[in-house]
């Protein structure tokens, strides 16, 4: 099979800075950067500098994503050799160590850290994970309970919390999680939407209504969250059709449930309308390929590629 920098015709540099862009973005996309890293730290790992210990971070996180522990265990190595002390590796070990199933050797990998620094967020976290692997809802709640007594103000946890929550079908409690996020971050579309949802879920005409409004705060946020738009559309519906409500209620929510359905259908039919521009520019495209049957790369290399069968 051919390399990475036959098939896109890029340097290490360019494999370098691919990698780096994708560490700002936080990208997830691990199968790439398994493919990338794995030519560049096999090949060009000389050529690195100090950058190599952040690409071996990198790549043997993406492996694990991707069931290679062959390259995660060959990153871990490398880094444990440079690092021997470092709770961050001995955290990276826990992971590997997860990912293997052997969660109590794990365990032992994240209690060393916490004894040395009870403050280490990471490997808190990574504790809880392990419950939540294990099945072990309950537990995991306790403890990310526990957790966000010390650090009130981590986000990520927050959100977490609610999601272990509406897995248990504890609304109430979720919708609580998600106002703590939407207190904290009162632009983000997507904690409006999910409160919204809860709401919705939970049912009755007054978290029907409030379902309705935070649905309408997404979209004001957001206009292109179609989600929140269905669920303007579902809650306003509901509302109008409840025999509880006034008759100008229920004017008012047929009016809503009017117009989120007119802009669904017209999304719709743009979207409709966009694929038949591209299925007619494709055409075009073909046709200059056979007749020009010229190899094209971009700056775009690497967009995208098989998926691994082994993958998870």
């Amino acid at each position: 099979m051919a390399s990475v920098s036959e098939m896109y015709d890029v340097g290490w540099e360019e494999m370098r800075d691919k990698l780096r862009k994708w560490r700002e973005e936080n990208c997830r996309n691990s199968e790439q950067i398994v493919d990338v890293g794995e030519e560049l730290i096999s090949e060009h790992a000389s050529k690195l500098g100090d950058d190599i210990w952040i690409i071996y971070e990198q790549v043997m996180i993406a492996a694990l994503d991707c069931s290679r522990d062959d390259l995660a265990l060959t990153c871990l190595q490398e880094l444990e050799k440079q690092f021997s002390d470092s709770h961050r590796v001995k955290r990276l070990s826990g992971m590997r160590l997860e990912a293997l199933e052997r969660y109590d050797e794990a365990n032992k990998d994240y209690d060393a850290i916490l004894q040395d620094d009870p403050t280490n967020t990471a490997a808190r976290k990574r504790k809880i994970s392990i419950l939540k692997a294990q099945g072990k809802s309950a537990e995991a709640i306790r403890e990310l309970n526990e957790y966000l007594e010390q650090f009130v103000g981590d986000q990520e946890a927050w959100h977490e919390l609610s999601e272990l929550y509406i897995n248990e079908h504890d609304y109430g409690k979720a919708a609580f999680c998600l106002e703590e996020l939407m207190m904290t971050n009162p632009h983000n579309h997507l904690y409006c939407e999910q409160y919204a949802e809860v709401k919705y879920t939970q049912g009755g005409l007054e978290n029907l209504e409030l379902s309705r409004k935070y649905f309408a705060q997404a979209l004001r946020l957001n206009n292109r969250n179609m989600r929140a738009l269905f669920g303007l559309y579902m809650s306003a519906s509901h509302i109008a059709a409840s025999p509880k409500v006034s008759a100008k209620v229920k004017k008012d929510n047929m009016k809503y449930a009017a117009w989120a359905a007119t802009q669904i259908n017209r999304a719709y039919k743009y979207t409709d309308t966009l694929k038949g521009h591209i299925v007619h520019l494709e055409g075009h495209a073909e046709a200059a390929m056979k007749q020009y049957p010229l190899p094209v790369f971009d700056s775009g290399w690497l967009v995208a590629g098989p998926r691994r069968t082994n993958a998870p």
